[in-house]
């Protein structure tokens, strides 16, 4: 069982914008009732139709919110980074989870009742406007997905897809490697496509001098061409 201090340090320190916005006594509450949960790689954190009752908030690792659809095929939704906070607007919207969370690599969430939450939201408006700010956030994020994903070409979706895995987990240390190693079919399931699309486009951009690939390790070495395949496909 983790320490209360070390509860109230990690709040401090990895939630800091969300802590910040807490009265004293209000700070208390929440670190008794903070829990923290570790994931395996691929392990499912909520399912699709579940009744939500979290607010959670991803403290080390990369998750996945996708949606199964047609035929046995899923559409990741958004990518989750450290410290991006998720699963907590099927519950202001009284309904079930109409997505899945999962991680892409061992994973640590915190998690804090959704039913506090609200209390301290009703009566504290710092805190009110943040998660407005956050969901407002993240409509913004998911209409420009929609637009890009239905009107672009495969090149296009597969380049843009790229350039978001750079740009919510950045590189390794050599500046070019891509710091998640992703399956081919949850690239494709990204990038609203096909599995052999997506393994024949990287091969395309591979040949294209645009990345390099080695097994799930993906490398831009130009990333201004990617930039203009992302932007007029």
């Amino acid at each position: 069982m983790v320490k209360k201090s070390t509860l109230e340090s990690i709040l401090q320190k990895e939630m800091s914008d969300f802590w910040a916005l807490l009265e004293n006594e209000e700070k208390r509450t929440i670190a008794e009732n903070f829990k923290i949960q570790n994931y395996k790689k691929n392990e499912i954190i909520y399912s699709e139709g579940e009744d939500p009752s979290q607010l959670m908030c991803l403290l080390k690792g990369k998750v996945k919110i996708y949606k199964d659809g047609v035929g046995g095929r899923s559409q990741i939704i958004r990518l989750i980074r450290p410290v991006q906070y998720f699963g907590y607007r099927a519950y202001f919207s009284r309904e079930p989870y109409v997505t899945a969370a999962a991680a892409i690599e061992s994973s640590t969430v915190g998690s804090l009742p959704m039913p506090l939450v609200e209390e301290y939201i009703r009566k504290n408006n710092g805190l009110a406007w943040f998660f407005i700010k956050e969901l407002s956030n993240d409509l913004g994020i998911s209409d420009a997905r929609t637009v890009n994903l239905t009107q672009k070409h495969i090149r296009g979706r597969l380049a843009e897809s790229l350039l978001v895995l750079k740009e919510n987990y950045g590189v390794e240390e050599d500046g070019l490697t891509l710091n998640i190693y992703m399956a081919r079919e949850d690239l494709a399931n990204l990038s609203n496509m096909t599995t052999s699309n997506a393994i024949r486009t990287l091969s395309s951009f591979t040949n294209e001098k645009i990345i390099t690939v080695d097994g799930r390790r993906i490398q831009i070495i130009d990333e201004d061409r990617l930039r203009k395949i992302s932007k007029f496909g």
